[in-house]
């Protein structure tokens, strides 16, 4: 079953969450993006894990903490943070990954892949209050974008601040659109 926006994420009662992420959730008031990847030690799944962590300072600007969730135990995490960058490791990460080793967490968030016991590639924004907010989940071959996850989180944290709302495409700094009817009409007609 796949987890809806706009209702409380399964992370804020699986067992299997590290503290970091307990607080994150329900203490700390900052926005979570939650990735989940097949396996330690491929291919596409490093590419992801060292993008969004050599851009995890642009995300705690927005108060907002990265976690990397794989079945892989956390002595196999270790193992491939000590495995340089040139030969397909992680090396230091400033981003923590989640060994969900019972894939409660996988299975709760909907991206199990039940046939081979691996995640999909799923990503969760989750708000400060413990809402999830929007979810993306790619099939296995194809990697995630860190900008849009980037405009995700800066979009929501925008409608959340200013109760109006981003059309697509939109960036920080860019026109928003008031949400009724006769309001509305400045921003369409300004864009049409």
């Amino acid at each position: 079953k796949a987890p809806l926006a706009w209702a409380l994420g399964p992370a804020k009662s699986s067992p299997c969450i590290l503290e970091s992420l307990r607080l994150a959730l329900t203490h700390a008031g900052k926005y979570v993006v939650l990735f989940f990847y097949p396996l330690d030690f491929t291919f596409v799944c490093p590419t992801e894990i060292v993008a969004f962590s050599d851009r995890a300072a642009e995300f705690h600007k927005l108060n907002c903490e990265v976690l990397g969730v794989s079945v892989d135990s956390q002595f196999t995490h270790l193992a491939w943070i000590n495995t340089p960058r040139k030969e397909g490791g992680l090396g230091p990460l400033n981003i923590p990954l989640l060994a969900d080793v019972t894939r409660k967490l996988s299975s709760d968030y909907g991206v199990l892949k039940e046939d081979e016991g691996i995640a999909y590639r799923g990503l969760f924004v989750i708000d400060g209050k413990g809402v999830l907010r929007q979810v993306t989940i790619n099939d296995l071959p194809v990697g995630r974008s860190v900008d849009e996850a980037l405009r995700l989180v800066q979009a929501f944290q925008y409608t959340d601040e200013h109760g109006e709302v981003c059309p697509a495409g939109w960036t920080p700094g860019s026109d928003t659109i008031k949400p009724n009817v006769d309001d509305s009409k400045e921003y369409f007609s300004k864009h049409n």
